[in-house]
């Protein structure tokens, strides 16, 4: 029964995911960052990082793309040059109109709507599950969207 709800879950991730990609025509991950920009009008790479929940250098991969496609600016502005202060541009405003929602993904919402009983309880069973797997606790900052094969 448990093998078959992850498969439920993971199904319905990937299923979004497809039809962000389909319809934006860019990944989850990217949509996600584009909706904190626009959201967040100069906000850093590091604090980026932090509200997408993923590693600095993952962050800068993906402004990396959104910059090389259009989608956002990477400026230098203020008295520290060494940073950048990131901002939509009207094509990642576009993005934004097509994709459908939530930016952030299906399962940070779903998480998210779960009573705080109900969350502790699943937060408890996981961290049971990722123990017994051995599994590679670094991965907890890889977004789902590059997660698997990609199609």
């Amino acid at each position: 029964m448990a093998l078959q709800q992850f498969r439920i879950v993971f199904n319905a991730v990937k299923t979004h995911f497809q039809q962000v990609e389909r319809k934006a025509g860019v990944g989850g991950a990217q949509v996600w960052a584009l909706s904190v920009i626009r959201e967040r009008p100069g906000i850093g790479v590091g604090e980026l990082a932090a509200a997408l929940n993923v590693r600095q250098p993952t962050a800068s991969i993906i402004v990396r793309n959104l910059s090389q496609q259009g989608f956002a600016q990477a400026l230098r502005e203020g008295p520290d040059r060494r940073s950048v202060q990131l901002h939509i541009t009207a094509e990642g405003r576009k993005v934004l109109r097509r994709a459908p929602g939530p930016f952030s993904g299906v399962l940070p919402e779903a998480l998210q709507a779960l009573d705080p009983a109900a969350l502790d309880l699943l937060n408890r069973g996981l961290s049971q599950l990722i123990s017994l797997l051995d599994a590679d606790v670094s991965a907890a900052k890889t977004p789902l969207s590059n997660l698997g094969p990609q199609n």
